[in-house]
């Protein structure tokens, strides 16, 4: 296979090396029109925009994922094998699992742990850490610690199910794992087997065990300071590879 996929109809060379990635295609519309200058739209397929700009006149690229593992496994794929991209950033909401983590507060993902079976195909015989890049891990630390963000580094489970009737959210805590997702396990994986780096940056928008939610007012605050922060790690990536 080869550019555009079934899934991608841009041609090679539309997207940036850097990608951001949340699942709500909506919100890479919102990083496109907010942040980007010179903005435009290079996929629309199924409604799943993406599209590729320059912010502080370095070019970056944001695509919507979809939600969940399949999802995001599908277009982290296509956009390291076909597209020539070598880091994806997700920027996506999760569900704290500790008291300490509160709505708004930035969880970087340094592992995901996961109920999915998406490893397998690899065929590895064991159980594989699905792990972030360290240079996007220590840039977007970097970046959130000079904006004065609450960020917490650690683990995050990446689930299969929204809706889980085994309610394991305590025994995962009880592990240490900051918060619940969808993605960041295939994303990781991905990356690892195609030599590439990827990061999830991720914004507390409930908390699962007080059951406290986000306002429209703190996601609108609080996922822009996870976009800024996304972005200026873009930006330490390629003056770093220009450096």
């Amino acid at each position: 296979m080869s550019a555009p996929t079934p899934h991608i109809e841009a041609k090679p060379g539309d997207y940036a090396k850097t990608v951001l990635m949340p699942g709500d295609p909506l919100r890479a519309k919102f990083v496109a029109e907010t942040f980007f200058t010179d903005a435009v739209q290079v996929n629309g397929v199924r409604g799943m925009l993406g599209f590729t700009g320059t912010y502080k006149g370095v070019p970056v690229s944001v695509q919507g994922s979809g939600m969940g593992i399949p999802s995001i496994g599908i277009y982290s794929y296509e956009l390291f094998h076909f597209y020539g991209v070598e880091n994806i950033i997700r920027i996506g909401t999760a569900g704290s699992l500790q008291p300490g983590l509160r709505i708004g507060d930035l969880v970087l993902a340094q592992g995901a742990c996961t109920n999915s079976g998406y490893a397998a195909q690899f065929g590895l015989p064991g159980t594989m850490a699905p792990i972030a890049s360290w240079s996007l891990l220590k840039d977007a630390w970097d970046a959130a610690r000079e904006k004065g963000c609450p960020c917490t580094v650690g683990n995050v489970l990446s689930s299969d199910c929204f809706y889980d009737a085994s309610s394991p959210a305590k025994k995962w805590a009880d592990m240490g794992v900051l918060a619940i997702e969808m993605e960041a396990a295939a994303l990781y994986l991905n990356a690892i087997h195609a030599g590439k780096n990827a990061l999830a940056i991720l914004t507390v928008s409930d908390e699962v065990f007080t059951g406290r939610e986000t306002t429209a007012q703190e996601r609108q605050t609080s996922f822009t300071r996870m976009m800024e922060v996304a972005l200026e790690t873009a930006v330490r990536q390629a003056r770093g590879k220009e450096g």
